[in-house]
């Protein structure tokens, strides 16, 4: 059709009003079927100038993304398209592409419905080429929710594999204190049999009260298991996102870092500045850090009692690998090797008033976010803990203007 028009434009002072209206209708049916594929996709379809100017759309891409305006009202606008969104990292990621003048590249989002819940976007921008000439740019937007949400249910359906070692372990725990149990009640049945058989009279308080308070310790023993089990085993609801740690974790600081200084404690922080988004629960994350903070906090105050010249607490980020890692650091106390062993372990504490879930909890959470914690521990020098997050691959390469 394309070649067809350009020929006929070359002999459109020669044609007849009838063979230019003809012509008219051709190009209006073209139209007209370009557009209806336009609208079938289901890919979001973005079409703007070098300026980043709206030129075209498709609905699809106006309901995945949320807009300051509706998009038919900003066709032909001299305002950028990112001026328009409403999401503040789509925004950016927009305006970089623009000011960078980059041709090809592609970043994953995460954006919450009106519903409330949450929707996970690869928006893509590819070179407008027309007749091998650059005219523009594409903006893709391709819904990925479906494949995000299939690979967390994959990531905790391995968690509920490793279920079936815990289960085993848990009945083998559970069989020692069932067997003591049933060893001292059939003690105190045969004495109360033998006692029946001579004119009932009973024996000693203290025989049949040793027994009791073996199957109370017993009992108690067992509902700690249960106790243990239930919470290793009970899911973390976590909503992923895709968040920006370096933002999340300036903002703990800004927090915490008064009540530190309070106790004379120096906050250091070092952000990676990579503007790398990993997939996190917020409140979870905040969660994390906030209770190795705290635990920093009280081991620092143990090794520096009141003066604590010299005392420090120390975060730091870095990029390496694909992978985003995190580094919290103290010059505190210590932990002595049986601690280091049995920290992740539910209600092991050292502190008088703790519960010993603390950093039970820290350990599930981050393994929901499919991430790896380690610590490193000496008694009287300080503690650091090192936590590392995969970062979400990209399939497409960069492509700047340069290399044109």
């Amino acid at each position: 059709m394309r070649s067809y028009v350009k020929r006929v434009k070359q002999k459109a002072e020669k044609l007849s009003k009838e063979q230019v209206l003809s012509l008219l209708e051709d190009v209006v049916d073209e139209n007209e079927n370009l557009y209806s594929v336009l609208e079938s996709l289901s890919t979001g379809l973005l079409i703007i100038d070098d300026d980043f100017r709206l030129l075209r759309y498709n609905t699809i891409a106006e309901s995945w993304l949320p807009f300051s305006e509706r998009l038919e009202d900003i066709l032909g606008s001299e305002n950028a398209i990112w001026e328009y969104v409403e999401d503040e990292d789509v925004s950016k990621f927009l305006r970089n592409c623009m000011e960078t003048n980059v041709t090809n590249c592609s970043e994953d989002f995460s954006t919450v419905t009106s519903g409330g819940s949450v929707r996970f976007l690869t928006i893509t921008i590819s070179p407008l080429v027309n007749e091998g000439e650059l005219n523009g740019k594409v903006i893709l937007v391709r819904d990925i929710t479906e494949k995000k949400n299939q690979d967390i249910l994959l990531h905790r359906m391995e968690n509920l594999a490793n279920l079936t070692n815990l289960a085993a372990g848990m009945a083998h725990e559970i069989k020692n204190p069932l067997g003591a149990i049933s060893i001292h009640i059939q003690l105190i049945q045969k004495a109360l049999a033998k006692a029946r058989e001579n004119e009932d009279k009973l024996p000693a308080p203290k025989f049949v009260e040793d027994h009791i308070d073996v199957v109370n310790e017993e009992i108690d023993h067992l509902n700690k298991l249960v106790m243990d089990f239930l919470l290793a085993v009970r899911p973390v609801k976590a909503q992923l996102e895709l968040k920006d740690p370096d933002k999340l974790i300036e903002n703990l600081i800004n927090f915490f870092k008064p009540e530190f200084n309070r106790e004379g404690i120096e906050v250091l922080y070092k952000a990676s500045e990579s503007n790398k988004r990993i997939l996190l629960d917020e409140k979870l994350f905040r969660d994390v850090i906030m209770n190795i903070s705290q635990n920093s906090l009280a081991a620092i105050k143990s090794k520096y009692n009141d003066k604590r010249n010299g005392a420090k607490f120390c975060i730091s980020n870095t990029v390496r690998d694909n992978k985003f890692i995190i580094t919290i650091a103290d010059n505190g106390c210590g932990m002595s090797e049986e601690s280091l062993s049995k920290i992740f372990e539910p209600y092991y504490t050292t502190k008088a008033n703790g519960t010993g879930l603390g950093m039970t909890m820290v350990y599930k959470i981050i393994k929901e976010f499919s991430g790896e914690i380690i610590v490193d521990s000496k008694e009287g020098e300080g503690t650091a803990f090192t936590i590392t997050f995969p970062i979400p691959q990209k399939d497409t390469k960069l492509l700047s203007s340069e290399s044109r």
